[in-house]
């Protein structure tokens, strides 16, 4: 390239250093910089964390690429790279696997990646993570200037460490409790839409007090993993979080199972019990589906909260505990107690500080870059190459409503990797997602067409009324259903019915 290009490029950068952008803005503005002095046809940023290069910032890659994990021991690129303190090229013909093979943005999907070289950044002497460059024809590196790719890179590191000082440290520590959970990779919060900045934010402000918090959101957005992000950034992260499900307490074994008992409290009780709320002494406890708590067990759960002391059954012994109280539901619990259904007393304790998590149809391209981690999880699980998308795979999902959110996007991709995973297959430099292997049509009807309404007041033959409707009705059952993982109460809140209504509905219509 010519010197003013690269001097041009060099100011420019220099000059960013001091203008006011978040990190995520740092380092997409640093991949443009590259691209005009080192053409290529992709690049990345990755950071190296938890034995995993995390994409932080991509060009010329699919979205997905950012919800990807690279765990540096399934990548001999990547490990090459990172094991290195010079830059390091791999020849056109080189046998180890290029681990952006099918995601560079291309007209032609199958093309593989002919150039390719990465460098590692060395931040205060420690390896912070690597830059990687591609092409797909090969020889685009070979007249890249030692001197010139060795300044880019210097640069490039003090901008890594201007955005890592500009993040505070509290922050960064915070993140890093997060290794104390029993599934790092699993763990982490993927998306960058508008909503999900939000909800970091809102985690980052609520999290170090002891206030409690109600989750709310629609069944599948992931309202436990907020819940053990908000742990994990707590005062109280080096303690035990305990999980509760409301759902599946039976009334007759929820007091105890809540606050322990003593031997011979009621039959079967041989020996003492210890509840969750005293295991959670010193940490926080975390109440899935409260709403499904019956009223009896709320009073008793409103007085523990009121006076931090809980009372086996069968003893008259108070035991003071410590915790900090997390709940969760998909319900309007503002309508369950005006419906008296919820006690408003527990609703006011609980809801200190409300939080919605949005729902997946509501986060935009965020489905691509969870979609991207599933993937990540599948190969490793089923042992297969690398999963991608093309383009028709990519618009089905982010047309799709989503009705079972973040949790019916993992399952349907977890079924497309085991579809495509056949003996041919597995022979692939990698593995392509057609929209056949997804199965879900790209957008749910909201209402009816003039045809379908052309159609039903104008049929060609008599029509059973009756049974046309039982039909429709079964149909739209069964889809909630499957929406709501089986949950037949939550299927029932959903086409707004009561549950002992919705149960002989199901029986005349011969769905139960």
């Amino acid at each position: 390239m010519t010197t003013n290009l690269f001097f041009t490029s060099l100011i420019s950068m220099v000059a960013d250093l001091s203008i006011r952008m978040s990190a995520e803005q740092r380092y997409q503005r640093l991949l443009q910089h590259l691209g005009r002095i080192f053409p290529c046809d992709a690049s990345a940023l990755l950071k190296f964390e938890n034995h995993s290069l995390i994409p932080l910032a991509v060009n010329g890659l699919s979205e997905d690429t950012l919800g990807r994990r690279f765990i540096v021991s399934e990548h001999p690129r990547l490990a090459r790279i990172l094991a290195s303190d010079q830059a390091v090229r791999f020849a056109a013909d080189s046998d180890l696997p290029d681990p952006y093979d099918g995601l560079v943005e291309s007209a032609d999907d199958q093309l593989l990646v002919h150039d390719c070289m990465g460098v590692t950044l060395f931040i205060d002497g420690e390896p912070w993570g690597v830059l990687t460059l591609d092409a797909l024809t090969p020889g685009t590196f070979d007249h890249i200037d030692p001197i010139e790719l060795s300044t880019f890179i210097s640069l490039t590191a003090a901008t890594v460490k201007a955005a890592g000082l500009i993040t505070s440290l509290e922050q960064r520590v915070r993140y890093a409790t997060q290794t104390l959970l029993k599934d790092n990779t699993a763990q982490q919060m993927i998306g960058d839409s508008d909503c999900m900045k939000t909800l970091r934010n809102e985690i980052s402000i609520v999290a170090p007090s002891d206030l409690a918090v109600l989750i709310l959101g629609e069944t599948g957005v992931g309202k436990e993993l907020v819940a053990q992000r908000i742990h994990s950034e707590s005062n109280r992260a080096d303690q035990v979080m305990v999980y509760v499900n409301c759902a599946a307490l039976p009334e007759s074994i929820a007091e105890s199972e809540l606050f322990g008992h003593v031997k011979g409290a009621f039959s079967g009780a041989i020996a003492d019990r210890t509840g969750k709320f005293e295991l959670a002494d010193g940490g926080t406890i975390f109440l899935d589906e409260i709403g499904e708590l019956p009223l009896s067990i709320q009073a008793k759960l409103l007085r523990t909260l009121q006076n931090g002391e809980i009372q086996r059954v069968g003893s008259d012994r108070q035991i003071k505990v410590n915790l900090r109280i997390i709940a969760a539901t998909n319900r309007n619990l503002q309508q369950e107690v005006s419906a008296g259904l919820f006690r408003p007393d527990l609703y006011h304790r609980l809801a200190v500080y409300p939080m919605q998590v949005s729902a997946l149809r509501e986060r935009g391209k965020d489905v691509l870059l969870l979609t991207g981690a599933f993937l990540e999880k599948n190969q490793q699980r089923l042992g297969i190459k690398k999963l991608r998308l093309d383009q028709d795979a990519k618009q089905a999902l982010l047309a799709y409503d989503w009705p079972g959110n973040i949790r019916e996007l993992e399952h349907l991709l977890s079924r497309a990797a085991l579809k495509s995973a056949t003996t041919e297959n597995r022979q692939a430099d990698f593995i392509t997602l057609s929209l056949a292997y997804l199965n879900i049509m790209p957008v749910q009807a909201k209402q009816l067409s003039h045809q379908d309404l052309k159609t039903i007041t104008a049929p060609s033959a008599p029509i059973n009324l009756k049974n046309s409707v039982d039909e429709f009705q079964r149909q739209l059952i069964q889809q909630q259903l499957a929406a709501q993982q089986g949950n037949i109460a939550a299927t029932a809140r959903m086409l707004g019915l009561e549950r002992g209504n919705f149960h002989r509905l199901l029986k005349r219509l011969e769905l139960t």
